[in-house]
């Protein structure tokens, strides 16, 4: 077959291709030259970095890499094996009972990535005869996860209380075999926090399993970073908590936490667990190094808070819209694509990484800079940030001049 036929059968996806440049909403993927930290190399600039998940600035820590490379001496690299084959390794189970002691809960189990993490947990719960009721905001690894069940699906409003009951109820007089209610723990894209305290009571009361995907809740909210169960006291209460190592931990991984029997059965039928080589040597040995971190003090967590609530009133005292976060996740509201491309591009111009997020990722004519502050920046480091922001933010019409 030549290639311009080649060409042709691809028509379909080219066109595509050319309808999003058009509506702005081609992601722009820069490349980094340099370790993740407060400042990056980026096309041969050093640009202040506005838009990574490392909350702790732990991704390119000293004791994570000496960690990583003292591992690999003993262990080598890869694990080459399943889990329950022969890619279990002792430094798997001990950043499993690590976790399982900094959570809280009876157990964990670890998985190759976050998003992973919800793929192989939620279709092995539930099946056809139960029901999910999941949170409309949603990451979009839980959604994949619910699709890959053949359980029935309720969605209940964003965060609303009387939708999930509404839900619930529904679903409770059908004589389902299980109800899972899922939500994430901080909604990525907007940085506020599930009510899990008023969830916990309704899967109480109507007999459903809770779940919490705390991905932007570890290493931020809780004591000393416990994540957003620990946040609200309700350890013994929440039944499922997922996570991942790939943001404030600075590494790579994901795991689940919960009641015995619960992980006991991931064991068994998590699909990622069963049919996916293991984590790394060296992202375990980050990890474990990350924990530690973690549990020595909570300095770096206090730092990424007084970071962002800095920046966060000095950003709406301009009169930027920051819409209702209550996390250091700082979406700095602009709605327009193309206007939102454009404010971008200026930024990285001025010396400032801080990526536009638009469709699919978010609702269209709801584009934003989700500016994510970490422990890593100091008040110099801010100041030239926000000012960075106000200067565009003039320039392009966004700020009153």
């Amino acid at each position: 077959m030549s290639g311009k036929a080649n060409d042709e059968k691809l028509n379909y996806l080219i066109e595509q291709l050319a309808e999003i440049d058009a509506k702005g909403l081609r992601t722009n993927i820069r490349s980094l030259e340099s370790a993740q930290g407060a400042w990056l190399q980026i096309e041969g600039r050093r640009v202040l970095n506005f838009c990574s998940n490392n909350y702790l600035g732990l991704a390119g820590d000293k004791r994570l890499v000496d960690a990583a490379t003292v591992a690999m001496q003993e262990y080598g690299f890869g694990p080459a094996a399943v889990r329950t084959i022969a890619g279990t390794m002792d430094l798997h189970r001990e950043l499993e009972r690590r976790l399982a002691a900094f959570k809280g809960v009876d157990d964990t189990i670890t998985f190759q990535g976050g998003f992973v993490t919800n793929l192989g947990t939620i279709p092995a719960l539930v099946g056809r005869g139960d029901a999910i009721i999941s949170d409309e905001l949603n990451h979009a690894s839980i959604i994949d996860g619910i699709r890959l069940t053949k359980a029935d699906r309720y969605i209940y409003r964003h965060a609303d209380m009387d939708s999930l009951e509404e839900k619930l109820r529904e679903a409770s007089g059908k004589g389902y075999r299980a109800m899972l209610v899922i939500t994430d723990g901080v909604f990525s894209m907007d940085g506020d926090i599930a009510p899990l305290d008023q969830i916990c009571d309704l899967c109480e009361r109507y007999g459903a399993i809770s779940m919490v995907d705390d991905a932007h809740g570890e290493g931020v909210l809780g004591r000393g970073g416990r994540g957003a169960v620990d946040h609200f006291g309700l350890h013994g209460r929440f039944d499922i908590e997922t996570g991942t190592m790939s943001k404030a931990f600075g590494a790579v991984g994901g795991y689940t936490a919960a009641k015995q029997p619960i992980v006991d059965w991931l064991r068994q039928r998590g699909r990622p667990f069963l049919f996916s080589s293991a984590m790394t040597v060296p992202d375990v040995a980050a990890c474990l190094a990350a924990v530690d971190v973690l549990e020595e003090s909570t300095d770096r967590v206090d730092r990424l808070w007084e970071n962002a609530r800095t920046f966060q009133s000095v950003m709406r005292e301009l009169g930027f819209d920051l819409g209702q976060t209550a996390t250091p996740i700082s979406p700095v509201m602009i709605g327009d694509e193309q206007l939102t491309q454009t404010f971008s591009q200026r930024l990285f111009e001025e010396g400032v990484f801080g990526t536009a997020i638009a469709f699919p990722t978010v609702p269209l004519g709801k584009a934003r800079i989700r500016v994510m502050i970490s422990a890593a920046h100091d008040q110099d480091d801010l100041e030239a940030g926000i000012e960075a922001f106000a200067r565009v933010g003039r320039e392009l019409g966004v700020l009153k001049a």
